[in-house]
C-alpha cells in the first residue's frame, strides 16, 4: 500500500509513520505528485488537487486532508470516483479561539493605540478602553472550533450565542438562532464571529441588512471563510460607522492585493489567514490520521471527521 503526502512533516514524523506502518510504503513529496498514480492513500492539505489528478489516481481510494476546508478541492470528479474523503476537523480550535481572544481583548484593552503611543513616545492615558466582561458575543458556525471559543469566552463573562443553519442547540451557547433568524439578534450583540466553513449555504450569507442592523460599536470578526461577505458590503458598513471594527483573517482574494483598501483601514485589522498556525499543528493532524490508518489497514471501519463532498463539509 502507498501512501503519499504533499506536504513534508518532520523527521521524527516521518520516522514514526515508517516505524509503525512497515507494512506501508510512504512518500513524502512536497507538492509533487508524480506518485499520484500508483497511490493509495493521499495526505494533502487540499488546495494542490484538480479534477485531472483524480483522473489520473487511478488507485486512489482514500483523501485526509490536513485541514478543516475542502471548497478548494474538485468535488464533483471526487464524489463520481467515490472516494473516501475525511478531514482534521477539531485540531484547530486552541490556536484559533487565542486567536480570536489576542484580537478580540487587543481592542476592548485599546492595545493598539497603546503601542502605537509607544513608538511616538507619547505618554497619553486617554485609551477609551473597554471591558469584554457584560458583553454579548454572536458566534456563527458553532462547531468544534466556535463552541471552544464560546467555552473561553463564557468564562471571561462574555454572553454567548450561537448561529447555525437549524438553530439547533450546541454547547457553550446560551441561545441560538437559525441563518433565518439571524437578523433578529444582531441589534443585541456586541461581537460578530464566524468560524463557518465555505458552502452553498454560507456563501454570502451576511448582506448590506445584516450589518446596517449590528450595534455601532459592534466588532465583526471573521475567522471562517472570507466568502461569508462581500467586500465593499463590509467596506461600506466600516466607512458609514454601521459597525467599529473588523478584524479578518480571511478574504474574498486571497492573497489580499497590495492595494486593497482593508490594508489602509484604521478599523480594520488583516490577519493573513494565519489565525489557525500552530507549532502544533502537523502533530495534532498526525494524531488524527494515525488512528484512522490503523482502522483502514485493519479494514475495520471509515476513518474520523468524514466529509460529504456533495454538502461541502
Amino acid at each position: 500500500m502507498e501512501v503519499l503526502f504533499t506536504f513534508i512533516p518532520k523527521e521524527h514524523q516521518r520516522q514514526q509513520l515508517i516505524n509503525e506502518f512497515p507494512e506501508v510504503q510512504f512518500y513524502f513529496e512536497y507538492k509533487d505528485k508524480a506518485r499520484l498514480p500508483s497511490a493509495d492513500i493521499l495526505v494533502t492539505f487540499g488546495e494542490d488537487l484538480s479534477a485531472e489528478d483524480i483522473q489520473q489516481a487511478g488507485q486512489l481510494k482514500w483523501i485526509m486532508v490536513a485541514s478543516a476546508g475542502v471548497e478548494k478541492m474538485p468535488h464533483a470528479a471526487i464524489a463520481e470516483r467515490e472516494i473516501v474523503v475525511s478531514n482534521v476537523k477539531g485540531i484547530h480550535k486552541t490556536p484559533m479561539t487565542e486567536s480570536v481572544l489576542a484580537h478580540l481583548l487587543s481592542l476592548k484593552r485599546s492595545l493598539p493605540s497603546i503601542y502605537d503611543n509607544q513608538r511616538k513616545k507619547e505618554w497619553s492615558r486617554k485609551t477609551g478602553s473597554t471591558e469584554l466582561h457584560g458583553s454579548t458575543a454572536l458566534i456563527i458556525g458553532p462547531g468544534a472550533i466556535g463552541m471552544e471559543i464560546g467555552r473561553v469566552l463564557q468564562a471571561l463573562g462574555v454572553r454567548t450565542i450561537g448561529c447555525n443553519r437549524s438553530g439547533k442547540h450546541a454547547d457553550y451557547m446560551e441561545g441560538m438562532v437559525s441563518f433565518d433568524s439571524i437578523l433578529k439578534v444582531l441589534p443585541t450583540v456586541d461581537t460578530v464571529i464566524s468560524v463557518l466553513p465555505s458552502t452553498n449555504e454560507t456563501k454570502y450569507l451576511l448582506k448590506k441588512e445584516h450589518f446596517q442592523a449590528m450595534k455601532n460599536t459592534a466588532i465583526f470578526m471573521n475567522f471562517g471563510r472570507g466568502d461569508l461577505v462581500e467586500d465593499q458590503v463590509l467596506i461600506d458598513a466600516l466607512e458609514t460607522g454601521e459597525i467599529a471594527y473588523a478584524v479578518l483573517d480571511v478574504f474574498e482574494q486571497e492573497p489580499l492585493p497590495s492595494d486593497h483598501p482593508f490594508w489602509t483601514m484604521e478599523n480594520v485589522v488583516v490577519s493573513p489567514h494565519v489565525s489557525s498556525h500552530s507549532e502544533k499543528y502537523i502533530e495534532r493532524a498526525l494524531d488524527v490520521f494515525i488512528p484512522n490508518l490503523k482502522l483502514w489497514l485493519a479494514e475495520d471501519a471509515y476513518p474520523t471527521n468524514l466529509v460529504n463532498m456533495e454538502k461541502g463539509y
